[in-house]
């Protein structure tokens, strides 16, 4: 089989092919470089350089390689940018996804697998965690193209006979992941705390947010590649973990005592996030294996072995 993963230069996709490539198909990636890195890619993929702005350029792509199967993770990720630029966000997240389906109709694709988000786009979590019949609530742009997407894709799916599996992740976190961005709390502290520095929390400490760790991930997307067509299913732990539990956990494992610097929270935030995962189990046959301090402490241990200082 041959499969084309968007952003597979970057965190999540990056670990995307490794296990593509380990479980003996074909990768194929597409990715501008813009926050992925030329260090994450596997040497037995076929790399291309572009934008998923640059329909010109995917067509070109698409025509050339005709993959079975795409795993579209190729985004804008920041949501305080999409709330501070919201039409940058859509440009990339929306049209950018629009030439990714295109493609995929012209060459007859049999199947996307696509990256959507959880944690955002069910919005302000209550003490049940949201399952996939649960009402869209998009508090920020990001979540609304992301919402956005789904349906379209379910459009082609119906006009095209396009298969499909939306993935909507919860709070992915580990090795790989950006600890310079704004994005991904887990890889900001632990770069932040291996080197004895102070870490910034906006808020209180309590918001809580399901975190699920990468190679659980990445086994949800090879279990779609061959099951849950045409299906919308929810990664995550079913667990809301408080932000200043992850600041204990992260001190304990890395031994620093630095206390966190508490500032004003900031627009578009949630203040609780979880996600049901029982279809999951029951169409994937999936559940996650990485617990929170496990997860943590394979994060620490890649951040202390790649940090150059």
């Amino acid at each position: 089989m041959k499969v084309l993963i968007t952003g597979g230069a970057g965190f999540i996709g990056s670990n995307i092919v490794d296990a593509v490539i380990e479980n003996r198909h074909k990768a194929v990636i597409i990715d501008n470089l813009s926050s992925g890195s030329m260090d994450n890619i596997n040497k037995k993929a076929k790399f291309y350089k572009t934008d998923i702005v640059n329909e010109k350029n995917i067509l070109k792509i698409f025509k050339k390689e005709k993959p079975d199967v795409v795993i579209h993770n190729a985004a804008q990720i920041d949501v305080r940018k999409s709330v501070a630029d919201p039409k940058y966000d859509a440009d990339i997240n929306i049209l950018g996804s629009l030439n990714i389906l295109k493609a995929c109709v012209e060459n007859r694709t049999k199947k996307i697998i696509f990256a959507s988000s959880g944690g955002t786009i069910y919005g302000e979590c209550g003490n049940i965690s949201p399952d996939e019949n649960a009402f869209p609530n998009p508090l920020s742009p990001y979540g609304i193209a992301k919402h956005s997407v789904e349906n379209y894709i379910k459009f082609y799916s119906e006009i095209h006979g396009l298969k499909y599996t939306i993935l909507r992740y919860s709070n992915v976190y580990g090795p790989r992941q950006d600890p310079k961005g704004e994005a991904g709390v887990i890889a900001i502290f632990a770069l932040r705390m291996l080197r004895d520095e102070a870490v910034t929390v906006f808020g209180d400490g309590k918001q809580m947010r399901d975190y699920v760790y990468v190679s659980d991930v990445v086994s949800a997307n090879l279990k779609s590649l061959t099951k849950a067509d045409n299906q919308i299913i929810n990664i995550g732990t079913n667990k809301a973990v408080p932000l200043n539990d992850v600041v204990k956990i992260m001190s304990r494992l890395s031994k620093t005592n630095n206390k966190p610097v508490y500032k004003p929270k900031r627009d578009g935030e949630l203040f609780k996030s979880f996600l049901n995962n029982k279809k999951a189990g029951k169409v994937l046959n999936w559940k996650p294996k990485i617990s929170i301090d496990e997860g943590i402490k394979r994060t620490l241990d890649y951040f202390e072995k790649t940090d150059n200082r």
